[in-house]
């Protein structure tokens, strides 16, 4: 059995019933009719729990073709936390938030070197949505290096919505756009910040770009126009950190 799947209707349901695991996402085989399919699908909603159909020939390669009986559930390497335990964290280290919001990565390479970088940095924690992007696999914890267990990652149902609510609490939110109006280099990267990294292919969603207090761009010199999302993040994480301790606020 694979570490991140569990498979199979009974044991998906008691894990759905139990909590006690992390469940991502859940696949159910299109079309096959059961009882069991029924409660999966009725203790998702109640749970909250993402859930698609696909075809058997999906599951039989989630699960390298063991018998799933039409049900494949895929867990989290890690739990995930609530944005206000990151900003708890921040608070109870006496310092400024320090975010990383990844709007819709689908590469858990990504995620994975995202969180590593954030952890280097000091950051106090990545958001991630619950929609259009890769959980906490096993993937992403190994390309992680352990930060996972360090970096708190939250994952939200309405990321232009945690933005505003951020905003509020007053972090400011910056995100990376070829159409920035100033390089990264030039603006203030200090006190409460949110950094958001787009998408690999699309960059930032509209709602989430119109919901940034300012963007940003970072040189490109090459003929390359932009640079890859885990790289970006890097480099905008350690502007950060630079200025912060320029500015006293890292020690």
């Amino acid at each position: 059995m694979k570490d991140d799947m569990i498979y199979g209707r009974n044991p998906v349901i008691e894990a759905l019933k139990t909590g006690t695991t992390t469940i991502d996402k859940v696949f159910l085989q299109d079309g096959l009719r059961h009882s069991q399919m029924q409660e999966i699908l009725r203790l998702c909603k109640e749970g909250n729990i993402l859930y698609r159909f696909v075809d058997k020939r999906k599951l039989d390669s989630l699960c390298d073709g063991e018998n799933h009986q039409g049900a494949v559930a895929a867990i989290a390497s890690h739990s995930y936390v609530e944005v206000a335990d990151i900003l708890a964290l921040a608070e109870s280290k006496g310092e400024s938030p320090f975010l990383v919001i990844a709007d819709g990565i689908s590469d858990p390479h990504n995620l994975g070197s995202i969180i590593r970088s954030a952890n280097a940095a000091g950051a106090h924690g990545v958001i991630i949505p619950k929609n259009r992007s890769v959980s906490l696999n096993a993937t992403v914890s190994k390309v992680a290096a352990g930060a996972v267990e360090y970096t708190p990652v939250a994952r939200v149902t309405n990321l232009a919505r945690t933005i505003e609510s951020l905003k509020k609490a007053g972090v400011w939110i910056v995100g990376t756009a070829l159409e920035g109006s100033q390089m990264h280099t030039q603006c203030s990267l200090t006190g409460p910040l949110g950094i958001v990294i787009g998408s690999e292919g699309e960059g930032m969603s509209r709602l989430v770009r119109e919901s940034c207090d300012f963007l940003v761009k970072i040189p490109m010199i090459g003929k390359i126009e932009s640079l890859n999302a885990s790289v970006a993040a890097g480099v905008l994480l350690y502007e950060a950190v630079r200025q912060k301790l320029e500015k006293g606020e890292l020690s």
